[in-house]
C-alpha cells in the first residue's frame, strides 16, 4: 500500500515511511492512494466473524506487501484482549462500548495496535524512536500504556496543565520507564503545536529520530476502522437491516475519519454525525462553508477541546474536497457542559445506563439528527468510561452511581512525575536534546 501527502500528492511512500514519519512534509498528513475494497464475501460472513478477525482482515489490505499474514495475525492479537460489545438501548438506539481497555477509552484501539505495529518494524533497529504525543485527556493515557516498556521506543506526552481530568493525569503521569510526561501552561492546541514544530525542525531530527502517535499518523486511524466494521456486524445480528447512522463525539477527527474509511472500503453507512463540544469546527463550516481556526475552549468533554483539527484535511480529502459532498453524508451540531449535563442525567433517568460527557454530546448529537431523519438506526460511539471523569460525575448523578475498583484507587494514589514547561518551542526542543 503506498500513501501520498494530503499537501503534495506527487510526494508518496510505503506504509512503513508513512507509520514511522509520522507526518509527511511540510504539514501534510498521509492517506492511502487508493482506498482498499473488502470483498462480498467478507460481507457476506461478517457476522460470524470475531473483532480481531475483522482487524486482521483490514490489516492485510492496508499492510500485507510489508508484512505477512502470520505476523499480522500476531500483531492483532497482541494488541487485543478486550472487545467492543454493540449496546441495545432503544428500538434503533445503540452504544458501542469502546471502554474496555486498559485505559477505559476508544484510543486503546489504535494505540495498542499501533505499538505492535511499530515494535515490529523497528525490531531490528538499534537507535531509539522518539514518539512524540500531544494529547487532551485520552490519547496520551492510551499511547502510554500502548507502548510501555516497548524496547527502542521513548514516548513524550505533552498535556496542557489543569485541562485533564485527575484520572487521565495519572494514566499520563505515573508509568515512567520509558514514558515522559511534560506538563504544558497552555491549551491541547499549543500541546499539537510544539510536537508539529519538532517534527518540522531539520536541526532537531538529525539529533534524534522522531515520529507521532497522534491521529496525525494514519497508523492511528486504521486500527480504529476495525471497531466500526465490528459495529456493523453486531447491528445485523441485533436483526437491523437498515443502513447504520455512526454519531462520532469528535475533536482532533481521527475517530470519524476511521469511520469514513470503513464506509469507502465498502460498509454501508448513512450518514456520520460529528458530535462537537462548544469548540465546533465542522460544525460551522457545514453550515458557512468557512473553515475557521478559533482558541480552544475548555469543556467537561476535555478530550475534544480543539480548535483546530489535524484531521479537517483528510475528511476533506474522503469526500473529494467537496462541500457538497460532505455535506450530502454528514450532519454535526454543537453543545454546551449544561447540555452535555442533562444528557447524562437524561440517559440514566430513561435507561439506566451510565455515559461519560463526550458520549452524552454524541447522545446530543443523535437527538439532533433525529430531528432531520427519526426512524434512522443510530449508533452512539461510547469513547470512554464515566470513570475517568469522576470530578463531572458526582455533580451530575446519584453518588453511587459509579463504582470505582481497587485498581483505579491504586493508580490514583501513585506519585505524579511531570516536567513543566511553556508554550515557547526552544524550551521544548532544549528538553528534548538534553533528555535524549
Amino acid at each position: 500500500m503506498k500513501f501520498y501527502s494530503t499537501k503534495d500528492k506527487k510526494h508518496i511512500v510505503n506504509a512503513k515511511q508513512a507509520i514511522l514519519t509520522g507526518l509527511a512534509p511540510n504539514n501534510g498528513l498521509y492517506m492511502p492512494l487508493s482506498i482498499p475494497k473488502l470483498s462480498s464475501q467478507f460481507f457476506k460472513n461478517i457476522t460470524s466473524l470475531s473483532l480481531n478477525e475483522i482487524a486482521l482482515e483490514v490489516s492485510k489490505l492496508f499492510l500485507e506487501d510489508e508484512i505477512n499474514s502470520k505476523e499480522l495475525e500476531k500483531i492483532v492479537n497482541k494488541a487485543y484482549d478486550f472487545k467492543a460489545p454493540l449496546k441495545l438501548l432503544d428500538r434503533n438506539l445503540f452504544c458501542l462500548e469502546l471502554f474496555h481497555g486498559p485505559t477505559f477509552a476508544f484510543k486503546d484501539f489504535a494505540a495498542h495496535f499501533m505499538a505492535q505495529l511499530i515494535g515490529y518494524y523497528r525490531k531490528d533497529e538499534n537507535q531509539l524512536l522518539n514518539i512524540l504525543v500531544a494529547t487532551s485527556g485520552d490519547t496520551g493515557g492510551a499511547v502510554a500504556r500502548g507502548f510501555y516498556k516497548v524496547p527502542g521506543i521513548r514516548v513524550v506526552i505533552l498535556y496542557p496543565k489543569n485541562k485533564v481530568s485527575k484520572l487521565q493525569e495519572k494514566q499520563l503521569t505515573t508509568l515512567n520507564e520509558n514514558i515522559v510526561a511534560i506538563e504544558i501552561e497552555g491549551s491541547f492546541d499549543d500541546c499539537q503545536s510544539l510536537v508539529k514544530q519538532a517534527f518540522l525542525d531539520e536541526e532537531l531530527n538529525k539529533e534524534m529520530l522522531l515520529t507521532s502517535a497522534n491521529s496525525i499518523n494514519i497508523a492511528r486511524l486504521i486500527p480504529q476502522s476495525f471497531y466500526y466494521l465490528s459495529a456493523y456486524a453486531q447491528l445485523l445480528e441485533n436483526g437491523v437491516k437498515k443502513e447504520p447512522t455512526f454519531v462520532v463525539p469528535s475533536g482532533n477527527l481521527g475517530n470519524v475519519c476511521a469511520g469514513m474509511i470503513a464506509n469507502k472500503m465498502g460498509m454501508p453507512v448513512e450518514n456520520f454525525v460529528i458530535a462537537h463540544n462548544q469548540n465546533n469546527a465542522v460544525t460551522r463550516y457545514l453550515e458557512t462553508k468557512e473553515y475557521e481556526v478559533r482558541e480552544t475552549i475548555p469543556t467537561i468533554s476535555n478530550a475534544m477541546d480543539v480548535g483546530s483539527p489535524n484531521n479537517f484535511p483528510r475528511a476533506l480529502e474522503l469526500f473529494d474536497n467537496s462541500w457538497d459532498k460532505i455535506s450530502k453524508k454528514v450532519f454535526s451540531a454543537s453543545f454546551s457542559d449544561n447540555d452535555t449535563k442533562k444528557e447524562i442525567k437524561r440517559v440514566f433517568n430513561k435507561y439506566d445506563y451510565v455515559i461519560d460527557p463526550h458520549t452524552a454530546v454524541g447522545f446530543l448529537g443523535l437527538e439532533e439528527f433525529k430531528k432531520v431523519n427519526s426512524n434512522c438506526a443510530g449508533i452512539v460511539l461510547g469513547t470512554a468510561h464515566a470513570i475517568k471523569f469522576m470530578e463531572t460525575m458526582k455533580e451530575v448523578l446519584p453518588k453511587d452511581s459509579i463504582k470505582i475498583s481497587s485498581e483505579v484507587e491504586k493508580l490514583m494514589n501513585r506519585e505524579k512525575i511531570a516536567s513543566q514547561l511553556s508554550t515557547k518551542y526552544s524550551e521544548f526542543k532544549e528538553f528534548l536534546i538534553s533528555n535524549k
